[in-house]
Order: structure tokens, then C-alpha cells, then sequence
């Protein structure tokens, strides 16, 4: 799907603004976020505050930890997302069938949403294998076939995974490890029904997804996602295509990727992801790459690019080390690789580029050659700050062809990040923004809409003025991260007015009245 000429306005034109937040944080009665009402709510709350994009995390299946950037598929949709609301909208369950137990509000509990979920899909797929004249039979057909290079490997993973106890598939016997054809045929046969079932709750997710999306562009929303550069090593693409990674003779990675020290962690992040072997990766036209662009441009108007640094060059870690602190940077396919993404795909990629932490000459170099907008975050303009001491990230210092934040997932909120400064950054930062810094939370959104960005962003959480008990991720920790919940009535009509009248004063939105027609519709004036 080639990109909108809208799309491509936003990038390099029109000044826009939006909210960061992934649809898990969304409320609903059932234990997390979803695809389902909730999320169209989102849509007209933002439509009716002036903003234009909504960028999420990705999107994948998630295994352990919960984290959405330890994906266990480059191309599957997350089965917790699918709205069991809209599955009664589409008669494959009744009403009483999504009656559910009383969650928590705050936070999800994954322990106890997974099997909440997984129980109604497998019922939704009962109800459609027993009606083979349902509304949905044809367009299922259509959507196996036309995923089927990335899906059949998919669904055989997920039900030799289930059937072999979760276990990754490095402990799978050897003729499952090594994909001998024979074997693989015969459990997939034996699954067949299984198979099926996967297949099933793939459709809805994408299913769900597509119509969500054809409701943000009628209402002039930008969806924005979001593309990890590692995967999973317990991951179809790795079980499936061992030789598109640094792995020995097992299946087991020889190097991980990670970051070295920087301003999120002393020492340094050891994410754990399996390297990519870049050689072979080259004799194909990075054919994966190609897939998985494309993949994303057919979901989203615009994509960001996590670590697009590791690109250019990444921190390579022996596996047996536990931290990052001991690795080394190794050269990354570079330019090449996206001139080559984008001759194989006919078009220039509408991408945000993630491009902070320890960002070296070789980075730039690649970010200024692609002309990609990178990322900058008011948080690190101002705590790295002293009053003589100028920052890249302070907004006088910003540039048109970047993307401006509050902050991101792995930041904590601005109210947390402000409760923790230093007199010295607080004083400064109150002089800079000329604030009482009462509201901070509003006062650091206030000078990202005024920045010269094209584009700006906040968390959802910094526009709600929340602290620190609603921070999304913490980087380097394994517990208690992803899980944050929006509260049921945040999105009231004062929150709504009050950024709509900034947005329209830092000329990020053109203000349309709106009239109605007799029978209830609305046209734009």
C-alpha cells in the first residue's frame, strides 16, 4: 500500500500532533485494551481535541514478560487486542458469552486476561466452525491465502510450541528444531484443527484492526506503529529462518543485542534478541525487510523505527555475559540496506526514526543521507541541563525534520521525571518555559506543540498529568512494565477543549465548524 499524499504532507509539511498510547492502556471491562469500542472513543476524543495521530507499540504477540518489543512474530497481530464486544458485533459470540469477572482497573493482569481471552476466542471459533455460511467464511479464505508466506509458518510454531509445553523451540526434538519436512508435515496434519484455530484468531485480529483503521482515516486520524528492529529468539521468524540470525549449530544465539551504558542505565540494556546475520540477510534483497515494510505500511500511515541506530551500527553481546557493559559496536548494513528496502518496494518509506541513546557520527550520517525525521525528547533537553550548559534537546535547539516528545514509553512521566529533578534543573526549566511549573505536565506539552517539529507527541499519561505509578516501562527491569491502564472517565470535555485551543495556537490543526444535517450527519465546513 503506497503512502497517502496526506501522509507524506504530515511528514513534510503540515504541522500535526498526537498521543502515544498503546491500545492495551485503553479501559474496558475486560482486563486490558483493545481494538473494540474503547478505541474508537479514542479516535473521536482526538478528532475532537485537534490532534491527528496516534502512534502505538507494536503490535505482535507478546511471550515472556508481557513486552511488546519482544515480539514472537515480525508479522502476527496480538491476540489480546481483539475486542470481545466486536466479536458479538459480528455473531461469533452472544452477549452473556463475554460477561466477565471483575479486573482490574489500574493495571492489567496478564495472568489472568490471557486465559479470560484465549476462552472466548476458542468459543467465537466453535460458533464460525459450525456455521460455514458465515458473513466472515469468505473473507477468512481470502485472508489465509493472502498471508499464507509469513502464516503457515505462524500457526505450526504456535501449536508445536503449545504442544510441547511452552517450551522454546531450541528444546523441541531434533527433527522439529531442524524443520525436516516429513515431521513437520505429519504434526501438521495431526493439528489440523489446531492450525485452524490460530489461523482463526489471526483474521479477527487484522479484521479488527483494518476496520479500526478505516475509521481513523475517516475521521483524519494518523495511525502511527511501530516496528522493533529484534526480534524474539523463541519467535516463528527465528524457529523458521535460523539462517537469517547469529545462531550456532542448536539454534542458540552466539551474540545478543543490547545497548551500552547510557542515560537510561548504568549498565547498560542486555534486551537479549538474537543478532541478525546481515550477509545472508544481503544475498536475499533483505527480502524479510522488504515483507515486513510492507506488512506495516498496509497497517499504518506512518512508521517508527525502533533503535534505528542499530542500522548504522549495533552493540553486539557475547551471550554468556549477563549485563551490556561488555560488547562492542559492529557495522550495520547502513544506507544500502534502505536504498535497496526502497527500490524492492517502489517507494520512499514513510518512517519516523528512532534515533536516541548514544547516537554516533556514522547514525547521523545515515539519519541526514535517508532524510527520515529522527526523535527528541523534552525530558532530556531539560535534566541534562544546567543553565549554561545548551542541550541538542531543549526546543530552541530543535529541527523541522524531527519528531518532538514529552517523553516516550521508557521515560517516566513528566510529573514523575519533574518530582525527581534537582533545584538547579527545576529553576532553569521554570525560567526557560516562564512557569510557576504547577502543571508541568501541561506546561512541557505546551512547549513541544510551540517547537518548529512538524510533528509532536505526548503519552497519553503526560496529558493526564500522571507520576511515576503510571510509567509504561521501566528499561532494564523484567516485572511489572506494560501494564498501565487509562482510567474510564480521562477523557473529559475539559482535557478535550483545553488541547484543542493549544493545538490551534501553535498552528497544528486547521479548525473546521461543524454542522448537522436533519437525519443527524455531520459535514465539515
Amino acid at each position: 500500500m503506497k503512502p497517502c499524499m496526506d501522509v507524506e504532507a504530515t511528514m513534510k509539511h503540515e504541522r500535526s500532533s498526537g498521543i502515544l498510547l498503546h491500545p492495551t492502556s485503553l479501559s474496558t471491562a475486560y482486563g486490558i485494551g483493545d481494538l473494540g469500542p474503547s478505541a474508537y472513543r479514542f479516535i473521536d476524543f482526538l478528532e475532537r481535541s485537534g490532534q491527528t495521530l496516534w502512534q502505538m507499540l507494536p503490535l505482535g504477540p507478546t511471550g515472556y514478560g508481557d513486552s511488546p518489543y519482544q515480539t514472537l512474530s515480525a508479522f502476527g497481530g496480538n491476540p489480546m487486542l481483539i475486542s470481545p464486544e466486536l466479536l458479538v458485533e459480528d455473531d461469533l459470540l452472544y452477549s452473556k458469552e463475554i460477561e466477565a469477572p471483575e479486573f482490574d482497573q489500574a493495571y492489567v493482569s496478564y495472568d489472568r486476561v490471557i486465559p479470560y481471552k484465549l476462552n472466548l476466542l476458542k468459543k467465537a471459533y466453535l460458533h464460525f466452525k459450525l456455521r460455514p455460511n458465515h458473513q466472515l467464511a469468505e473473507p477468512f479464505s481470502l485472508f489465509c491465502a493472502k498471508e499464507a508466506a509469513w502464516l503457515e509458518d505462524f500457526v505450526l510454531f504456535f501449536a508445536l510450541k503449545s504442544h510441547h509445553g511452552n517450551r522454546p523451540w531450541t528444546e523441541w526434538p531434533k527433527e522439529l528444531r531442524r524443520r525436516e519436512p516429513e515431521a513437520l508435515a505429519a504434526y501438521a496434519e495431526e493439528f489440523h484443527s489446531e492450525l485452524q484455530w490460530y489461523r482463526f484468531v489471526q483474521f479477527i485480529f487484522f479484521h479488527q484492526f483494518e476496520k479500526l483503521h478505516r475509521y481513523a482515516q475517516k475521521h483524519h486520524v494518523k495511525l502511527i506503529g511501530d516496528l522493533p528492529i529484534f526480534l524474539a529468539h523463541d519467535s516463528s521468524d527465528v524457529w523458521s529462518h535460523p539462517e537469517w540470525f547469529e545462531l550456532d549449530s542448536t539454534g542458540r544465539p552466539t551474540v545478543v543485542a543490547g545497548v551500552p551504558p547510557d542515560y537510561f542505565s548504568k549498565t547498560g540494556q542486555r534486551w537479549g534478541n538474537p543478532l541478525y546475520n546481515w550477509k545472508v540477510l544481503k544475498k536475499e534483497k533483505y527480502a524479510f525487510w522488504v515483507d515486513r515494510f510492507d506488512h506495516m505500511a498496509e497497517m499504518f500511515d506512518l512508521v517508527r523505527i525502533d533503535h534505528f541506530r542499530g542500522f548504522a551500527s549495533y552493540w553486539e553481546i557475547p551471550v554468556d555475559e549477563e549485563t551490556a557493559i561488555y560488547g562492542r559496536w559492529q557495522k550495520g548494513p547502513g544506507l544500502e540496506f534502505f536504498r535497496t528496502i526502497e527500490k524492492e518496494m517502489g517507494r520512499k518509506l514513510p518512517v519516523i526514526a528512532e534515533d536516541l541513546g548514544i547516537i554516533t557520527q556514522d547514525v547521523a550520517d545515515l539519519l541526514e543521507a535517508l532524510d527520515y525525521p529522527g526523535m527528541a525528547v523534552l525530558q532530556f533537553g531539560f535534566s541534562s541541563m544546567k543553565s549554561n550548559d545548551p542541550s541538542v534537546f531543549l526546543p530552541h535547539n530543535l529541527r523541522d525534520n524531527q519528531v518532538v516528545y514529552t517523553g516516550t514509553h521508557d521515560n517516566d512521566t513528566v510529573v514523575g521525571w519533574w518530582s525527581k529533578q534537582s533545584e538547579e534543573v527545576r529553576d532553569f526549566t521554570r525560567r526557560y518555559l516562564n512557569t510557576d511549573a504547577r502543571m508541568i505536565h501541561r506546561d512541557m506539552i505546551r512547549a513541544a506543540l510551540g517547537t518548529v517539529c512538524r510533528m509532536a507527541l505526548f503519552p497519553m499519561q503526560d496529558l493526564l498529568g500522571l507520576g511515576s505509578e503510571s510509567y509504561m516501562n521501566r528499561p532494564g527491569t523484567t516485572g511489572g512494565n506494560w501494564q498501565w491502564r487509562m482510567q474510564d472517565d480521562a477523557l473529559n470535555t475539559f482535557l478535550e477543549e483545553d488541547l484543542m485551543e493549544m493545538t490551534k495556537l501553535y498552528g497544528r490543526t486547521v479548525y473546521k465548524s461543524v454542522k448537522y444535517l436533519e437525519d443527524g450527519n455531520k459535514f465539515e465546513k
